[in-house]
């Protein structure tokens, strides 16, 4: 191991001192977080899950610095990726967990968070997570290089190292964005045609569909043809199985916690009415299920990498001197840490007492020590956050129930501690990301570590005004905004608070995700695709096919390779641009200006011919991904040529 240290030769090696941490990169990366942090947090809230940000922010940041300012400059477009990439870890961590403090709020249980609230859980969950992965640096990345591959981390690093094709790169994450924002704007804003297709057949209580949105299918696309299937085979049970049999036997039953028979529910609302009622909680409970089961079956894997970095770092006390070896002073740390506990604990905005601050303190540091490990040997996307995020409110909530603080207060209490270890476990999968960009780019830890500061702080700023927005435009629990990882950690703290909760679906769910699991088959994807209406799962399979089909075309490796790539850069851009568009529909509904643009209300067709119209656009926005993803790149003449 020590061998491999000394034989490792970074890009830029530590003797040369190139640009790095600039008013440019900091500038760029800021504005980076934000974009992305308020897009993946509306697509989260839509969808259930976040994409990462690094990739296409490291394109962007070389196309700007390398094709427009005409700089060359590795390191500064690795910070830029550092600060950018901050945005939606910490977009993710919070939107699993602070919408449940505006579902409770729409309940009347009890008060709005006040934006103050949600930007200190934010800020200080984000600072902890970077600040207790900072020890951790030489022992996961520096002593096991070549054991931990960290593959966005790495991947990152190849594409900024590609950087003589940093212009065409940057133009498809660019495309995208334009084709999505005016899509979305088609679709949501003037609302030319329906977002959404439905198909019914006769005499059956099931519904099929899809919906017809870029970021959806995008999502699709990213996450690949496995994992798409998995979640629409949940939808597909959900809204072909579980409804028309509760339906089909419930007849005239009035069931819990439904207030009228199914039967005139049904008719009523059809499917999605019985969804609404009856199969989001069973969802619920197939995805508690699939949190807790993910954790313990990583349990030997959190156990070893726990006390693998915590040897790592009694034997790392070495002062190194050089550039590429200089971290935050440890004293600094350990400073930050102390009074960031103590501001959660004494900040009234905030509502943890001492017991609370302990636990996010012991928990925060093991859940960032396991995370930031997990996400070097499986990747940030199998990091079970949302397991350690449901393992925290259990112990959390039975805690304080018994400690007496319990109600609405013990209730807000349970939230806020989940959201800081939940946004704790995702930041610091996200440092050590970067870290590991940054180790084998030849960038300085030190001014990393501070560019992640930055990118929480204006992340934070910003998220608060995010959730406040889109809850006024649309509210959570909505079609629009489901928040299925919020609405499950609200179950859990109802569940252990005041025990009301309809536990014969809440079981059903739970034991559907065992079987699930029994069968080999990923239980969170699937456990997603029950809780999720069928119409979204269906648009993300439709992204899943495409990726598919290019697996399966008779080209060469390197074209395949090629494809698929500027298909996840053209795919990241169509999630940011749509992601935009949808912040600036929420704040046109929040202000009464987009009945004004709705058109759909001086036209009166068919079902039958909005369909088609529909599924016209819907072709439109597969055949532009297809577009911008096979077709050939123009090689730039050489000099002298």
């Amino acid at each position: 191991m020590e061998q491999n240290q000394k034989e490792f030769k970074p890009y830029v090696p530590a003797e040369r001192i190139t640009p790095e941490f600039t008013i440019t990169s900091i500038i760029m990366g800021v504005l980076l977080a934000v974009i992305f942090g308020a897009a993946n947090a509306y697509l989260g809230l839509r969808v259930g899950m976040t994409v990462s940000a690094s990739i296409p922010a490291a394109v962007i940041s070389m196309g700007v610095i390398r094709v427009i300012m005409r700089k060359n400059s590795i390191l500064e477009s690795n910070i830029v990726q550092t600060i950018g990439s901050a945005g939606e870890s910490l977009a993710a961590g919070a939107i699993f967990t602070l919408p449940t403090l505006f579902l409770w709020a729409a309940e009347g249980k009890m008060a709005k968070p006040t934006l103050l609230e949600i930007t200190l859980i934010a800020l200080l969950g984000g600072l902890l997570g970077v600040f207790f992965m900072v020890p951790l640096r030489n022992a996961l990345i520096v002593k096991e290089h070549g054991i931990l591959p960290y593959p966005e981390g790495t991947a990152c690093a190849e594409v900024l190292l590609a950087g003589e094709e940093g212009g065409s790169n940057a133009s498809k994450v660019f495309a995208g964005m334009g084709f999505a924002a005016f899509f979305k704007f088609i679709i949501d804003g003037i609302k030319a045609v329906p977002g959404e297709v439905s198909l019914r057949i006769k005499n059956f209580t099931g519904e099929i569909g899809t919906q017809i949105y870029p970021a959806v299918m995008s999502v699709g696309f990213i996450c690949g043809p496995r994992i798409s299937s998995y979640m629409f085979a949940g939808g597909v049970l959900a809204w072909m199985v579980l409804i028309p049999l509760i339906v089909v036997f419930g007849g005239s039953i009035v069931m819990y916690p439904g207030t009228v028979s199914i039967g005139e529910m049904y008719a009523a609302g059809g499917a999605s009415a019985i969804w609404g009622s009856y199969i989001r909680y069973i969802g619920a409970g197939a995805l508690a299920a699939g949190g807790i089961i993910s954790l313990i079956k990583s349990l030997p894997l959190i156990v070893r990498t726990f006390a693998g970095a915590v040897k790592g770092m009694k034997s790392g006390g070495a002062v190194a001197l050089d550039r590429t070896s200089t971290d935050l002073s440890m004293k600094i740390v350990l400073i930050a840490i102390a009074v960031l506990t103590l501001l959660v604990w004494l900040v009234p905005a905030i509502p943890v007492s001492f017991l609370g601050a302990m636990i996010i303190v012991i928990f925060g540091f093991f859940f960032a020590t396991v995370s930031s490990r997990m996400v070097g040997l499986v990747g940030s996307s199998n990091n079970p956050v949302s397991g350690m995020a449901i393992a925290t409110l259990l112990v959390a909530t039975l805690l304080l129930k018994v400690t007496g603080s319990t109600g609405a207060e013990g209730m807000r209490a349970a939230i806020a501690i989940g959201s800081i270890i939940c946004i704790v476990a995702a930041i610091s999968g996200d440092t050590s990301q970067d870290l590991k960009t940054g180790y084998l780019l030849g960038s300085t830890p030190k001014k990393q570590q501070i560019a992640e500061v930055i990118g929480v702080a204006a992340s934070a700023l910003a998220i608060g005004g995010t959730l406040y927005l889109l809850d006024a435009a649309w509210g959570f629990g909505s079609a629009e905004l489901a928040a299925p990882q919020a609405s499950l950690m609200k179950l859990i703290v109802e569940g252990v608070m005041e025990a009301n909760l309809p536990w014969n679906l809440v079981i059903i769910g739970a034991l559907i995700a065992v079987v699930v699991e029994l069968v080999g088959i990923p239980v969170l994807p699937f456990a997603i695709g029950v809780y999720l209406p069928v119409h979204l799962n269906a648009c993300i399979m439709v992204g899943g096919v495409v990726r598919l089909v290019y697996n399966k075309m008779k080209w060469s490796a390197e074209k395949k390779e090629e494809a698929t790539q500027s298909g996840i850069l053209f795919c990241s851009g169509m999630i940011a641009g749509e992601g935009l568009v949808g912040i600036l529909l929420a704040l046109l509904a929040v202000f009464g200006v987009a009945d004004v643009l709705d058109l759909s209300r001086f036209v009166d067709l068919p079902t039958w011919a909005t369909s088609i119209f529909s599924l016209f656009t819907f072709a439109l926005v597969i055949a532009s991904l297809v577009f911008f993803s096979v077709r050939k790149k123009k090689v730039a003449p050489k000099d002298g040529e």
